[in-house]
């Protein structure tokens, strides 16, 4: 069989090394409209749900009877029921009808009946919807803080980096559990040397996570998992009851609390009972509302592998962002475990949370590098930040983060190391040396970071973990040890939790611990020219991004100092010998100097004189003012010259071999890829225009095309030739230049 080589390499994209299955509803493996997905139905008396999605109440699982008693709006249910699911979705993509009124209905609404909802809607108006149910007005942005080794100075140096970058949560996780008091240690002094105001997590096992919070380690929680069928609860010991509970005991010592769920999980742990996605996740939000949870972490999360395998599977998340914010839920979306290797595929995923924006865009960003993301991976990692970045300023999008520049990074990285290292030292904890703090400062990942000896480490977590100590032993550390501001605002994060503001829904400080929330900054979209913007100096800051240049600076980088080796000596005239006429732009070898490719002028002559001399012709140089365009230039100078071959060619090194005779946009040959043309190629250039001068046949001067050039170039490409026609003198005829060179034969 012959083998396409097209397909052959085609097959050797990223994005073939990902798994695409067929659905199979047996097996759970359906992101929505499974057969075996209910009808919407309920049915209620005595204000009691008697029917829900086509089950009696005898028939009812645990996960059906918390759903009625707890997760509907009966107010609105009868109401939001009858409401044909087309014009509710309508509703959502209308930016004429108020989001309160969406989400009055939605909160009566059944997971089949939320889930037909969907279906009438693509993925524009998901969209569309999303950037309407957003609770909060502002988005905002979390980052993973993980390392390999654990490493308590890297741990602080990289959340503080992620403070300054504007992150408003970071979340942590461990490789060895018994870390993790001193990991959520690192974490919390890191981010408040960063910025005031970041709420931080550390993902651990439930119990534990309570533990950390009660020293005041922590101050939000967001691994309080539900699933949506009943097998998969009981398999993790726990019920929606018990979830409730939970969640209130964080809720009352002043812990935000945010649920886990996503499509696919229920599949991956073999008891989807044949129920689509969507439907099983619809199921967890409702719980999650029932269970009194201000928001979720939702969009598939460590599960997305499995969806992306089925059709549909993509949109099936944005789907599940959606129906969490039409259920008055915080909307922490996902895009955080790796999702695919093709970064194309990655990034138009992230383009459906990133333009409609959501609570956090990324329940994760990975603000290390990926081997260093004990949670997955991250979809996006460090090494994305410009990308991320150059994507707001493209987009004029509010992502969460802002441009940063090093020597501001080096100095708040060794401040949080230095910070931890002072905490370590008071509080009795293996030394942290300034090795290490140095090796923190500058490091990429943990890879860059000296061994520790875990053992005594460890052996202080457990110390610390079972002692009475909490954070303000480390606020007066920080205090004595001239850390004034990192202690500030640790302690004003302990007072917060008291003040307990930041339980409100969706809420965030900003850099002066005011409260941003669902309740203060409620999402006010209602089509263009409404909402929140993109403007004033959250604009500006977006698009300072330390690669942004001044254009002089592209100008000058072309203009050297003009030896006086070429001098005008007058008017230019039609010649009569056997020549080669070459025809130079107005601000050649004055104005500017040097190519585009950063070739001297004088070097490009010389080049382009011998090659004609090789072929035993001479040469005239004629500066053309009149015009700043190429052919214009290869023109005028076949029209002066006595063989009617001239070399046209503008200051910033595009070339062409031109005809008397022919049109001016007709020539001979023409080299358009300046860049890519080097002092050789001048040459050949030069002996060509020879040969065609004595009447000969020439083979075409091979050229290398580079395709990235004009990605690369364009803008430096327009500022020259916006400086080569500032030389522009219409009313000037052409002037002769004397070049006093050596021919290199």
């Amino acid at each position: 069989m012959t083998e396409s080589r097209r397909f052959a390499i085609l097959a050797q994209r990223d994005i073939n090394k990902e798994t695409f299955v067929e659905p199979w509803a047996e097996a759970g493996l359906m992101v929505t409209d499974s057969p075996y997905d209910p009808q919407p139905s309920l049915r209620l008396e005595n204000g009691q749900v008697v029917e829900m999605d086509g089950k009696q109440r005898a028939d009812f699982d645990a996960i059906d009877w918390f759903i009625a008693d707890h997760g509907l709006n009966l107010a609105a249910a009868e109401e939001a029921m009858a409401t044909p699911s087309l014009q509710i979705a309508r509703m959502l993509a209308d930016i004429n009808i108020p989001r309160a009124d969406v989400q009055r209905l939605a909160s009566g609404c059944t997971a089949a009946k939320l889930i037909e909802i969907i279906r009438h809607m693509n993925v524009l108006e998901m969209m569309m919807g999303l950037a309407k149910m957003r609770i909060r007005r502002t988005p905002a942005n979390q980052a993973h803080v993980t390392n390999w080794r654990e490493h308590p100075a890297l741990l602080a140096a990289d959340a503080a980096e992620a403070g300054l970058r504007g992150f408003a949560e970071v979340e942590t996780t461990v490789r060895v559990a018994r870390f993790a008091p001193l990991d959520a240690l690192a974490i919390l002094v890191g981010t408040q040397t960063g910025r005031g105001g970041v709420l931080t997590q550390c993902a651990v096992e439930e119990a534990l996570g309570l533990r950390l919070a009660m020293k005041g380690l922590t101050s939000y929680a967001e691994t309080l998992s539900v699933y949506g069928t009943e097998r998969v609860f009981v398999d993790g010991d726990d019920t929606p009851w018990s979830k409730a509970f939970l969640a209130s005991s964080y809720a009352s010592r002043g812990i935000k609390v945010r649920f886990t769920s996503g499509t696919g999980s229920e599949a991956l742990m073999g008891h989807a009972e044949g129920c689509s996605m969507l439907f099983l996740e619809a199921r967890c939000l409702l719980v999650a509302r029932g269970a009194g949870s201000q928001g979720v972490q939702n969009g598939s999360i460590s599960c997305i592998a499995l969806p992306e395998a089925l059709p549909g599977g993509v949109r099936v998340v944005l789907a599940e962002n959606l129906l969490a914010s039409m259920l008055g839920l915080e909307v922490a979306a996902g895009n955080d475990a790796l999702a695919s290797h093709s970064a194309i595929r990655k990034t138009a995923k992230l383009m459906l949370q990133f333009i409609p924006g959501t609570d956090f865009i990324f329940s994760g960003y990975s603000a290390v590098p990926k081997r260093d993301n004990l949670f997955g991976g991250g979809n996006f990692d460090a090494e994305d930040f410009d990308d991320y970045n150059v994507l707001q300023r493209d987009m004029q999008v509010d992502g969460g983060l802002k441009p940063v520049n090093e020597q501001d990074v080096l100095a708040i990285r060794r401040r949080a190391a230095q910070a931890i290292q002072a905490v370590y030292a008071e509080l009795g904890f293996p030394a942290i040396s300034d090795v290490e703090i140095e090796a923190a400062t500058v490091a990429h990942s943990s890879d860059d970071m000296p061994e520790r000896d875990l053992v005594p480490d460890m052996a202080a977590a457990d110390r610390f973990l079972n002692s009475d100590i909490t954070i303000l032993a480390a606020v007066q550390a920080l205090q004595k040890h001239g850390f004034t501001d990192v202690a500030k605002n640790m302690l004003e994060m302990g007072r917060q939790r008291v003040a307990g503001d930041y339980l409100q829904p969706s809420a965030i400080f900003d850099e002066n611990f005011k409260v941003k929330s669902a309740i203060n900054d409620v999402n006010d979209y209602g089509g263009p020219g409404t909402g929140y913007r993109v403007e004033g100096e959250r604009w500006q800051e977006i698009q300072k991004i330390p690669q942004m240049k001044s254009p002089r600076q592209f100008i000058d980088a072309q203009i050297g100092e003009p030896s006086g080796k070429l001098v005008e000596i007058g008017p230019a005239v039609r010649g009569e010998q056997q020549e080669v006429v070459i025809a130079v732009g107005p601000a050649f070898g004055k104005a500017m100097t040097r190519t585009i490719g950063g070739l001297e002028h004088e070097d490009v002559l010389a080049a382009m004189l011998t090659g004609i001399a090789l072929e035993g012709l001479v040469a005239r140089i004629v500066k053309v003012y009149h015009s700043s365009d190429c052919a214009a230039i290869g023109h005028v100078g076949a029209r002066l010259s006595g063989t009617g071959i001239a070399i046209g060619i503008q200051s910033r090194g595009t070339t062409v071999i031109q005809k008397r005779g022919l049109a001016p946009l007709n020539n001979l040959e023409l080299f358009p890829q300046s860049p890519s043309l080097t002092l050789e190629t001048y040459e050949a250039i030069g002996r060509n225009a020879a040969q065609y001068a004595k009447g000969q046949s020439s083979t075409p001067v091979p050229v290398k095309v580079d395709n990235g050039a004009r990605l690369r170039l364009i803008v430096k490409t327009t500022l020259l030739h916006r400086r080569e026609t500032e030389e522009v003198r219409v009313d000037q005829l052409p002037v002769e230049l004397l070049f006093d060179w050596e021919p290199n034969l």
